[in-house]
Formats: C-alpha cells, sequence, structure tokens
C-alpha cells in the first residue's frame, strides 16, 4: 500500500510539472520542441486543478518522501546501531565506522529516543557521533535528551559530567532533560529520590545549566502535579519569583485558584514579590471560572500595589469577553490598554476578529479590521488574511476572495494558504473568471520580488 501511494504521487507531482510545461506558452522548451501553444478548456482546466493540488498538498508530498528516503536509507540501519550500542562491544566505534549510516540531527535524536526507551546508555554514541561526524554539530536537542538518558541509567556521576560541558558552551536545559521522572512516576516508583540526586548535581554545576535546569526540573514536577517536590526543589536552590510563578501557573490550570493564591502570601513571607505575569495567571484563572466581577476587582488591586498591566493582561480579559461575545465589555477594555500607551497583541487582534464574526457582526469584523490597519500596521497583514479564512470557513468563499482583494488593493500581500485555499474553492464552484483576476493581481509580488 505505501508503494502504491508513493507511486501515485511521483505520477502526480510529474504530471503537475509537465502540464506546467506545456502551459508555458512562452516557454522555451515549447519553442524548441514546437509544443502546441493553445490548449483546450478541459487542459486548462485540468491544469490548474493539478497546480492547486499540488500547492495545497506539497508539503505532505515533502514529508512523505522524506519519511520515504528514511524508511529506504535508515530504518534498517537504525536498528542495526541500537543493537551495536546495546551490546557495548569493545569494538562498537570500529564496526559502527564499517556501518557509517548517514546522521542527521533528526536521525541522532530519533536513536537516542529509541535508547531512552529501553534504558540503553547512549554516551558511548554520543561520543562516536562527535568524533566522526564532523559536519554534524549537536544541538540542545540532543543534549537534552543525554540527559534524560543519564537519569533512567541513574548514572549522575555522567550527568554532572555532561552538565558542565553543556554550560561551558551555553547550553540550557528544557523539560525534556527530565523525562525520566515522568517514566518513574508512571511505573509507580517513587521519585524522590530520584529528585533529590539531580538537585544535588545540579547544584554542583555552575552556569547556563544549573539555572535553566532547576527551573527545568520544577517546571516537570508541576506538570506531574508533583507541587511537594517542586516546593523540595526551592528549598534546596533557591526561592525565586519565576520559580513560584511556575506553580501559581500550573494551580491555576489545574482550576486550585485559592491554592495558587495561597501562594502570594508564601511568595511575600520568602521575599520573592508577584511580579504582573503572577496576576496574570491569577485573572486568567478567574475568567475560565467566569468570576469577572473578582476580574476588575484584581486588576485595580494589581494598579494599587504598583503592579501595572501589560498587554497580556488586557488580552486575558478580552479573549473571554470575545469568546462570550461581550464586544463592548472587550472594546472597552482595548481603548483602556492603547490609552496607557500598549499595543495590542496579534493574538488580542485575532479575538476581536473572531469574536465579531462568529457572533454575526461580520461587518463589525470588517471595520476593526481596516480602523485598525491604520493604527497598528504591523498586524494588518494577518488581520485581512484572518478575516478572509473565516469567510472561507463559512463557506462564503466570494467575500473571502472580495477580502483578499481589498487587501492586495492596499499593498498587502495575502497568506499564501489562504489564498491557495479561496483559489481552490472558488475554482470548484465555476468561478474561473474570479480565480483568474485573482491569481493576476497576486502576481504583482512575485514580479516585485523579481525586480528587487
Amino acid at each position: 500500500m505505501n508503494c502504491l501511494v508513493r507511486i501515485l504521487a511521483v505520477e502526480s507531482a510529474t504530471v503537475f510539472l509537465t502540464i506546467v510545461f506545456l502551459d508555458a506558452p512562452s516557454s522555451s522548451l515549447a519553442s524548441r520542441h514546437h509544443l502546441p501553444r493553445r490548449r483546450s478548456p478541459l487542459h486548462l482546466s485540468l491544469s490548474l486543478s493539478l497546480y492547486l493540488w499540488y500547492v495545497s498538498h506539497k508539503f505532505s508530498l515533502q514529508t512523505l518522501f522524506a519519511s520515504d528516503l528514511l524508511l529506504i536509507d535508515s530504518i534498517d540501519q537504525i536498528e542495526e546501531v541500537i543493537e551495536l550500542i546495546k551490546r557495548g562491544d569493545t569494538d562498537m566505534e570500529l564496526t559502527l565506522n564499517q556501518v557509517h549510516p548517514n546522521l542527521s540531527i533528526a536521525l541522532v535524536c530519533k536513536i537516542i529516543g529509541i535508547l531512552n526507551d529501553r534504558c540503553v546508555s547512549a554516551l558511548r554514541f554520543l561520543d562516536w557521533v562527535q568524533k566522526t561526524q564532523t559536519d554534524l554539530i549537536p544541538d540542545s536537542g540532543i543534549y537534552n535528551l543525554i540527559i534524560d538518558n543519564t537519569g533512567r541509567m541513574k548514572d549522575y556521576e555522567s550527568m554532572f559530567i555532561v552538565l558542565s560541558k553543556l554550560s561551558m558552551k551555553g547550553h540550557c536545559l528544557t523539560e525534556k532533560a527530565f523525562g525520566f521522572l515522568t517514566v518513574c512516576s508512571a511505573a509507580g516508583d517513587g521519585i524522590m529520590d530520584s529528585v533529590e540526586r539531580v538537585v544535588e548535581t545540579l547544584n554542583r554545576v555552575r552556569g547556563s545549566c544549573h539555572s535553566s535546569g532547576i527551573y527545568a526540573l520544577i517546571k516537570t514536577l508541576c506538570v506531574m502535579n508533583s507541587f511537594d517536590g517542586a516546593i523540595f526543589v526551592m528549598e534546596e536552590t533557591a526561592r525565586k519569583t519565576s520559580y513560584y510563578n511556575v506553580l501559581v501557573a500550573a494551580k491555576c490550570r489545574n482550576g486550585d485558584f485559592q491554592d495558587a493564591l495561597d501562594l502570594f502570601d508564601e511568595m511575600r513571607r520568602f521575599r520573592c514579590d508577584p511580579n504582573t505575569k503572577s496576576y496574570n495567571y491569577l485573572l486568567g484563572s478567574l475568567c475560565k471560572k467566569g468570576r469577572i466581577t473578582e476580574v476588575c476587582e484584581l486588576i485595580e488591586a494589581m494598579e494599587k500595589l504598583g503592579y501595572l498591566p501589560d498587554s497580556v493582561t488586557f488580552e486575558i480579559v478580552i479573549v473571554h469577553a470575545c469568546r462570550l461575545g461581550s464586544m463592548d465589555f472587550a472594546i472597552e477594555f482595548l481603548y483602556h490598554m492603547m490609552s496607557v500607551g500598549l499595543e495590542p497583541r496579534i493574538t488580542t487582534h485575532a479575538a476581536f476578529i473572531k469574536g465579531y464574526f462568529w457572533s454575526g457582526q461580520v461587518g463589525d469584523a470588517h471595520k476593526y479590521v481596516v480602523d485598525m490597519s491604520s493604527e497598528d500596521k504591523y498586524s494588518a497583514n494577518m488581520n485581512y488574511s484572518l478575516l478572509a479564512s473565516l469567510f472561507h470557513k463559512s463557506g462564503r468563499v466570494v467575500e473571502a476572495r472580495d477580502v483578499l482583494i481589498e487587501m492586495i488593493e492596499k499593498g498587502m500581500k495575502p497568506n499564501f494558504p489562504v489564498f491557495m485555499r479561496v483559489m481552490k474553492d472558488l475554482f470548484k464552484l465555476g468561478k474561473g473568471h474570479l480565480v483568474a483576476d485573482l491569481k493576476a493581481k497576486f502576481a504583482k509580488f512575485h514580479s516585485n520580488t523579481g525586480n528587487g
């Protein structure tokens, strides 16, 4: 079945390329081989149809071909490499040189990931990669997987050595480095012994891996709802507002608003004053619960305590109001936001456009896009493209096309996937003249690029 799909994909792409060349009346290929310059309506229809299909599936085809190469060239070699590493023979490196797989960053990550799943040390493999694959420079993703590997092997001395080297290079840790804790927890094993050993190791390390490692460890434990473990890490390292914010965010995500609020008292007790981000998490939790009165009271309390709301603060309230269709309330917050010198984020604009559109106020959605195009030129392109996309999704393809035309005439280039989807559906509706007009107007961006 996979072979059949690949053959069809190759044939479809080949047919597309053939027709594109045949449709080019001014091409040197057509001139040299005396190809007919005029095409039948059926041929032109097929050409456009295949063109639209090809563009809409281009990335899928690329993924298919890329995975295909992996299947043909690498799967057997991956398993062979893993077996070699698992055996750990003294001549492992020599045998790997003979196998000599064509490695990439993605392939190295895949191999280390499999070794992690099978609880096999990956240190010798990484050492071999660094010595023999001179064109391949391991990134932070690989190193985080290696730390995870040493954790699964309970090899904390090797973890320290690797972390020290990484800190010297300025690499940072992420939650991926502590995936072994999640595995231990899922298996029903206690994790605190491992957490203690990791903390001891991180406390021996200096530089980027120390601070980023503690933060990532706390975040990992909070995702696991191991809040006592997260507090333990702070007790053994340092108490910081940024660390407490991870706990506040996790509590709010779980709906434990009161527990999150109680953390504020603890933060102040240890002189880790909350910041605007801390309050934003509380606001988000209140909005989810629909406690709008308390939201307004909390914002007032923030300002009285000297914590100035930022663009995220306003966006949290605006997004919630837009989802409820309370557009007037949302607009009030927008005006207040802009009056204190804060610019709306792209996601804030998106909330308004979607809020107006899906509440049936399409005219207001368009007016918002037009008005904001003069207020915030940076977001104008995305706002217009989003509005066109919403029209398209709701089946109003011609109106989607009108929005694209409007933005093109104002000198803004539409989002290409949105442009292609609208073109494709206009063609399906038999609106060939609209397709041709839209395509011709869009072509000016390509000509401008070529001239530049």
